[in-house]
């Protein structure tokens, strides 16, 4: 149980090559981007995920890649604020956490923390998996074929692993009824430490973010809509459609729109969240978005990832040779934090993207009424996503300091 290959390098591939390779694993990486993947949105650090970081020692240096958002404004068409999420908002569990950090940097963190020793294949994703009793047999689109102990799937909703060994995407994804798009433009919008959030009848939204380069911002634009069924990276398409959804749109939407074909991070897919009744087959596992997703409107799938691979390491760790008995309880641990993590936020897709200007104004009256009710300690409770698993010291006896 010593050689494993993990299919991915985003944030949950390159967290579980740090803490496999610090018990003692032989770890190899295949990623099919030709390079690690700079930009991206913002994701956020909380609860057990941001306890994660801080056990790998990288809590500082996230810290210094933050963005450092104070919160989100939703804004009418014109730009004037209607409400405000500060990021101390339900405790700290709204929509802005304490430390926002841009995807790309997280992973490139997470890549120098696993060590010179993890071997990196980028350019290249496997095509079939053979497994033996003793190993996995992994043939790949351009390297020669390898044996391993273990395989890894994380690479993501639209995993190549799980489609190999468990099945056809349709049976594990759950679609939620919207699309998102995400891209990185010139900041010439003047966005400093807030994000900006606004809806627009017909159920579409347009935010701008911060990013840590004050020359740059973030956009996530996103609509109602049934799964498009187009060709999911065929991006000059996914332009084109998300061009004809905003025609006509008000406030930042133009401009967004005229900036949308230079960004070399586009990125756009239905909001589906992986919903799977086990997570390994055999001597095959999957990790974050591959077995578990939460879809960007429930969030949290960046701290489901690295908690994953903390705990899936640490349990193969004390299974002690015994896969079987690591796969199970690292889903023992791991299952409780994901259902919470699923669960939407109130309104789900319609709080996301509200219908009309009455449901728009409707929610921004609750958003500002929100703290003042004496419920809000049960609405902080409810919406938190970090009390539902605590993480267990993995470290061997005899290395403990």
């Amino acid at each position: 149980m010593t050689n494993v290959l993990i299919c991915g390098a985003g944030i949950g591939g390159t967290a579980l090559a740090h803490w496999l390779g610090r018990h003692g694993h032989t770890v190899t990486v295949v990623e099919r981007a030709p390079a690690p993947r700079p930009g991206g949105h913002t994701v956020d650090l909380r609860g057990a995920a941001r306890e994660v970081v801080d056990r790998m020692g990288l809590l500082p240096r996230a810290r210094e890649l933050s963005v450092g958002s104070k919160g989100m404004s939703f804004v009418d068409a014109s730009g004037r604020r209607v409400a405000d999420m500060p990021a101390s908002f339900l405790g700290g569990n709204g929509v802005v956490g304490e430390v926002e950090i841009p995807r790309g940097d997280l992973a490139g963190l997470l890549l120098e923390a696993a060590g010179p020793d993890t071997e990196y294949i980028f350019g290249d994703t496997i095509t079939a998996i053979a497994q033996a009793p003793a190993s996995v047999r992994v043939t790949f689109e351009r390297s020669a074929a390898r044996e391993f102990d273990l395989v890894v799937g994380a690479d993501g909703t639209h995993s190549t692993t799980r489609s190999l060994v468990f099945g056809p995407d349709a049976g594990f994804r759950r679609e939620l009824g919207c699309c998102t798009a995400s891209f990185t433009v010139p900041n010439v919008f003047g966005i400093t430490d807030w994000e900006l959030f606004y809806n627009m009848p017909g159920r579409k939204m347009a935010a701008l973010r911060p990013s840590r380069r004050p020359e740059e911002a973030k956009v996530l634009l996103g609509f109602a809509s049934a799964p498009l069924g187009r060709d999911r990276r065929d991006a000059a398409e996914h332009r084109r459609v998300v061009a004809g959804v905003f025609a006509g749109a008000g406030w930042q939407v133009p401009e967004i729109l005229r900036r949308m074909d230079a960004a070399t991070d586009f990125y756009f897919d239905s909001a589906t969240q992986v919903v799977m009744d086990g997570w390994s087959r055999g001597r095959v596992v999957l990790l974050g978005d591959a077995g578990y997703g939460p879809s960007p409107l429930a969030g949290n799938g960046t701290g489901l990832a690295l908690v994953g691979a903390y705990v899936l390491a640490g349990e193969l760790s004390r299974a002690g040779g015994d896969h079987r008995a690591g796969f199970a309880a690292y889903e023992r641990e791991m299952r409780p934090l994901v259902r919470q993590c699923h669960k939407l936020p109130p309104g789900g897709v319609s709080g996301f993207v509200p219908n009309s200007r009455a449901a728009i104004s409707m929610r921004n009256l609750s958003i500002r009424l929100m703290p003042h009710l004496p419920w809000a300690g049960l609405i902080e409770k409810a919406v938190s996503r970090g009390d539902a698993i605590t993480l267990k010291d993995y470290t061997p006896a005899a290395t403990r300091t």
